[in-house]
């Protein structure tokens, strides 16, 4: 009898780390080895409670502190530690062999490459890591045989639509790639609106249930650009081998064009069960919990091209991975930081894109040929957007 696998989950408490959780409930081939979050106290002490994971990381030591005593007053013997280095302790252990990278942004990119540099297979639902450290990240995968499932919907898709083989018979059989993209909660609201917009309307996402921060970049269509950006490093593609198309109703996820005039595509209900189930069994299949697809219940499946005018965010991502380097990091940062204000209502959400403009148009590009560079460059970055956004937005 096969032993369950011990997983760790990196951002248990937020939607995917949660969705993850609820898949592994449904199963007996996984044991929860660590969990990680940020500062929600109450939802981790309900995981710990539920999964008895080894050990919980919180990222502050006030939070570590709080669940410490809360665990230990309800008799569950989780060790707590801080995050520091524990994220990567928890993300390399040799007491783990799956890894969900569920941190959002670019405080994922140390334990993420923690766990590819120590061969796990690692479920990667946090894009950010990947933008930023692009061409690094994959060689470390190869070097240390890690394996890499890509946890988004749409490149979990293309995943699932490629021969396994894919690395080595891409290029011969692939033209291109399409991802599709649901348009957001503003996909029909004329662009001069844009400007009143709140951050409860840009988080009020019409198929998906996400975390502030990536409902914003939906809403803006960064998240696109930042989707096009990891595709291009997880799939060997060169940017114009990517394309998007606007698909409102997020049934068809992503779809392969092979050079023989076939077009496969993956289907299924907008729940990122499915996808992370994918991940868990892989390259088994297990139920998610998430409903089966009926066809016949659907309305009619739409297909647009992107309004690029109206969306800039989706044209950066283009134009950074053209550009390569360091480019992509510096795109992420400043989108983090312009997006997080706009959170706090310090800006507006039109100005999000041309935020982010200004800050790559100010900081050269360069090769990204170490993690120094790379975050070197993110934190310049977020300084000078942090600066613009003072001087000339609020």
């Amino acid at each position: 009898m096969t032993s369950p696998q011990r997983i760790t989950v990196l951002g248990s408490t937020g939607s995917v780390g949660r969705n993850t959780l609820a898949v592994i409930e449904e199963s007996s081939n996984f044991t929860v080895h660590a969990l990680s979050a940020n500062s929600n106290v109450d939802l981790m002490a309900q995981q710990c409670q539920r999964f008895q994971p080894e050990i919980a990381v919180m990222a502050d030591a006030h939070s570590a502190s709080k669940l410490a005593v809360r665990l230990a007053t309800e008799g569950i013997p989780t060790r707590v530690l801080e995050a520091a280095d524990a994220l990567e302790q928890i993300a390399s252990a040799a007491d783990t062999d799956v890894v969900m990278a569920a941190i959002v942004g670019a405080a994922g990119l140390d334990p993420t490459l923690a766990a590819v540099n120590s061969g796990k297979r690692v479920l990667l639902a946090n894009k950010e890591s990947l933008v930023m450290s692009g061409a690094l990240f994959m060689e470390a995968a190869r070097r240390s045989g890690a394996v890499i499932v890509p946890i988004d919907s749409e490149h979990n898709a293309v995943f699932q639509c490629l021969p396994q083989d894919f690395d080595a018979t891409l290029p011969q059989q692939v033209e291109k790639i399409v991802l599709t993209a649901s348009g957001g909660p503003f996909l029909h609201t004329p662009a001069d609106q844009f400007g009143a917009l709140t951050p409860d309307q840009a988080c009020a996402h019409p198929k998906w249930k996400m975390g502030r921060k990536i409902s914003v970049d939906s809403a803006t269509m960064m998240n696109k650009g930042l989707e096009i950006i990891e595709a291009s490093y997880l799939f060997g593609l060169n940017a114009d081998q990517i394309e998007v198309l606007v698909h409102p109703q997020s049934i068809i996820h992503s779809m392969v064009y092979y050079r023989d005039g076939s077009v496969l595509a993956q289907l299924a209900n907008p729940d990122m069960r499915v996808p992370i189930a994918h991940g868990l069994a892989y390259p088994e299949r297990m139920p998610s919990g998430a409903a089966t697809l009926d066809l016949s219940q659907q309305p009619a499946l739409e297909f647009l091209q992107p309004d690029l005018d109206k969306f800039p965010c989706l044209r950066l991502g283009f134009e950074a991975v053209t550009t390569g380097g360091t480019m992509p990091a510096v795109l992420n940062a400043a989108n983090e930081e312009a997006v997080a204000a706009f959170l706090r209502e310090d800006i507006r959400f039109d100005q999000i894109p041309s935020i982010i403009a200004k800050v790559l148009a100010k900081i050269p590009c360069e090769a990204a040929t170490s993690l120094a560079i790379i975050q070197s460059t993110d934190r310049e970055a977020r300084s000078l957007c942090k600066e613009l956004i003072i001087k000339d937005f609020i």
